[in-house]
């Protein structure tokens, strides 16, 4: 991807979720949401060199990633309204999502096991794909996730474990959470841990590219671990940090800046209308799309 391509897919994902934060409170959208807003970087960074058989599964923060494997804007917020439109025909919501090789959970930690085996399955098909899962810090306590760093590491399963740690579960910093550190906890499983703090996506492009050709060809896990930042709250309002922190932040470690300073202002610019009418656009129209009839969930 050239820097252009990488700026749209980063402001495609930013202004999408800056949409539905901002429509929610309308009662647009169903049941709950958690954005993305302030990670792109991470999945962009980590997705953008996957070959089409890949696997990626994602957690219960997957709007982000699902934008930066290829899905469609409209099904998205389609599936969110839960309109018949939506990838899973509005019925798996923010959190459960599928499409192609894409799935997401919301359901802390199971999503480790789920494509720890979904790995492991290549393997025995002996092929070349490799499996990409996407947890938090906050599933650092879950103790399923231990059992499947056990069985990837004795087995050589082919998954690449992304740790995206924005240092606080839904309102609790990670110290009050996490003893020792996190790449101890996968090489004390023999996993190979690389960790970066970085908001920019060039300089995790080239890390993730090399960790994925590495499983590719050795048929053994590997973790990344990206410190990151998570602007927007956990959920939609359940915020505990000050306005001061998250001004810092946002003015030191925000991935749109970052990149954006790259391109030539008026080409920004150029890129970031066009992006803009693209997410007005799917909005609209999964906002004018039908609803499920009754009968679809007799199905």
């Amino acid at each position: 991807m050239d820097n252009i391509s990488v700026y749209r897919s980063l402001y495609q994902i930013r202004l999408f979720e800056e949409t539905v934060l901002d429509n929610f409170a309308r009662g647009v959208f169903s049941g709950t949401t958690h954005t993305y807003i302030g990670q792109e970087a991470n999945a962009v960074g980590v997705l953008c060199q996957l070959e089409e058989s890949d696997i990626v599964f994602s957690n219960h923060r997957c709007h982000g990633h699902f934008l930066a494997y290829g899905g469609d804007m409209r099904a998205l917020f389609a599936e969110l309204m839960g309109k018949a439109t939506g990838l899973c025909a509005g019925r798996g919501g923010s959190q459960h999502l599928h499409w192609k090789n894409f799935y997401s959970n919301g359901v802390q930690g199971g999503i480790v096991p789920v494509a720890t085996g979904m790995a492991f399955a290549e393997k025995l098909l002996n092929n070349s794909n490799v499996v990409i899962t996407f947890l938090g810090d906050g599933t650092l306590g879950e103790g399923i996730i231990y059992e499947a760093f056990n069985m990837a590491s004795l087995w050589h399963v082919p998954i690449l474990y992304v740790v995206e740690n924005n240092h606080i579960a839904q309102t609790t910093p990670v110290e009050m959470t996490l003893a020792g550190n996190i790449r101890g906890r996968f090489n004390a499983f023999g996993i190979t841990a690389t960790e970066l703090d970085t908001s920019d996506v060039l300089e995790i492009m080239p890390v993730a590219k090399s960790i994925t050709a590495d499983i590719r060809s050795q048929q053994k896990p590997q973790a990344l671990i990206l410190n990151t930042c998570r602007f927007s709250p956990h959920s939609k309002g359940d915020d505990t940090r000050s306005a001061e922190f998250l001004a810092e932040i946002k003015s030191t470690r925000d991935p749109i800046m970052i990149h954006g300073k790259r391109l030539p202002e008026e080409a920004r610019h150029k890129m970031e209308q066009e992006v803009t009418q693209e997410v007005e656009a799917a909005y609209h129209k999964a906002v004018n799309d039908p609803f499920p009839s009754l009968e679809a969930f007799e199905e």
